[in-house]
């Protein structure tokens, strides 16, 4: 697996178009790859994520993929052509050397979403049962998260068996919508930045590998890690 990162000039138009539409984006970093390139398997799949700096002065586009990307036709749309620069690292040291105990500082862009069984609106609305829906509130949001940890070989430090409640900020919570196929897709997601301990390694390995979640196509899913300062 492999772990690139890319700066976005957001003062061009065409990165502004990429970054409003997770259809477009994704569509691009696909043909970051050639066609007989692996794009998913049991080894790991191709995930990205874009990340935005507080003061909105940066953003930067994330892929972890199991085979090494060529980002030429991004920078040429929505980079810096001049200073055609992107940074990829073999991730497997990484992961291959993640162990039970170890505790990380995260983050993660996600689609905290739930499956419709019984319509619990204020207003009776049966066409929702079913359907999938998006956590729209923070404290879901981080249900969910916390739900989904426990299948994926970590605990947020801070929760379960600590008192002092999760250390995890949700923030750039977000309701998107763009054109997908001749529809409308609507997406809930948001970020998840915290620190959390690994509780069964092959688990957290293969979440590093395959990502967390829904709508992995459309730039959620990716979890990263970072020592703990």
């Amino acid at each position: 697996m492999y772990i690139s990162r890319m700066p976005l000039n957001t003062a061009r138009y065409a990165a502004k178009q990429l970054i409003a539409s997770p259809y477009r984006l994704h569509a691009a970093v696909e043909k970051s790859f050639p066609p007989g390139a692996v794009r998913s398997g049991d080894g790991g799949r191709i995930l990205w994520r874009l990340d935005f700096s507080r003061d909105g002065d940066s953003t930067w586009l994330y892929v972890v993929s199991p085979e090494r990307p060529d980002f030429t036709h991004i920078v040429e749309q929505a980079g810096w052509p001049t200073h055609a620069e992107w940074e990829v690292k073999d991730y497997e040291p990484l992961i291959t050397h993640i162990a039970k105990g170890q505790e990380w500082a995260f983050r993660l862009r996600a689609n905290p979403a739930r499956q419709v069984y019984v319509d619990k609106g204020r207003r009776s609305n049966h066409a929702v049962v079913g359907k999938v829906m998006g956590h729209v509130t923070a404290d879901y949001q981080l249900s969910w998260l916390e739900k989904h940890s426990e299948r994926n070989g970590f605990v947020l430090l801070g929760s379960s068996d600590e008192s002092h409640g999760p250390s995890c900020l949700v923030s750039q919570r977000r309701k998107e919508q763009f054109d997908h196929g001749g529809s409308k897709v609507t997406l809930v997601t948001a970020q998840f930045d915290g620190q959390l301990r690994v509780t069964d390694a092959q688990a957290f390995q293969r979440c590093l590998r395959q990502g967390i979640g829904r709508a992995k196509s459309f730039g959620c899913g990716l979890l990263t890690v970072a020592p703990i300062r």
